[in-house]
């Protein structure tokens, strides 16, 4: 059985709201001398990547991208991984960006992962906001926020700098 996909935010509409979050970051962030942006593998990491892009056109302060990876599905079983050591993080301000957050398991894991230096500060960001939360966890910025049902799925979409966002 094939499902249908409806457009919920077109590529125009993703990048207003991805503008929107770097402001929103710029904001909160304007004191910072570096910022690190930290995208969870792969979908999280693209929309940091685009975020990053948006934050170089408006901030004065640094940005430094990286990456972490875990096990999504069982992020217990495995340790999540970065891409550069975690002392790196050490009194840094931070923030922690997925696609899609909703029962909080993955975003929960790697805020865990990256609890383990001593951060100055640490913000969450999600282009979708589905609200089915398992686990205590909020984002701080968020692009769309949507009230779905359970069988239903969003997915974030990319095709090359470009972003739309589904429901299925």
């Amino acid at each position: 059985m094939k499902t249908e996909k409806t457009l919920i935010l077109d590529a125009l509409q993703c990048k207003q709201k991805i503008d929107r979050m770097a402001h929103e970051i710029n904001e909160n962030f304007f004191n910072v001398k570096t910022l690190y942006i930290v995208g969870i593998a792969k979908r999280g990491f693209a929309v940091a990547e685009l975020i990053n892009k948006a934050l170089h056109e408006i901030v004065e302060f640094e940005t430094k991208l990286i990456q972490i990876e875990l096990d999504k599905e069982n992020p217990q079983l495995s340790e999540a991984t970065l891409s550069l050591p975690l002392e790196n993080l050490n009194n840094q301000s931070v923030v922690l960006i997925d696609d899609v957050l909703n029962s909080g398991k993955t975003l929960v894991y790697a805020l865990a992962h990256l609890l383990q230096a001593d951060l100055k500060l640490i913000r969450t960001i999600t282009m979708v906001d589905r609200r089915h939360r398992r686990y205590p966890i909020k984002a701080d910025f968020v692009g769309i926020t949507l009230s779905t049902t359970i069988q239903e799925h969003i997915s974030v979409e990319f095709n090359g700098s470009k972003i739309e966002v589904y429901l299925e």
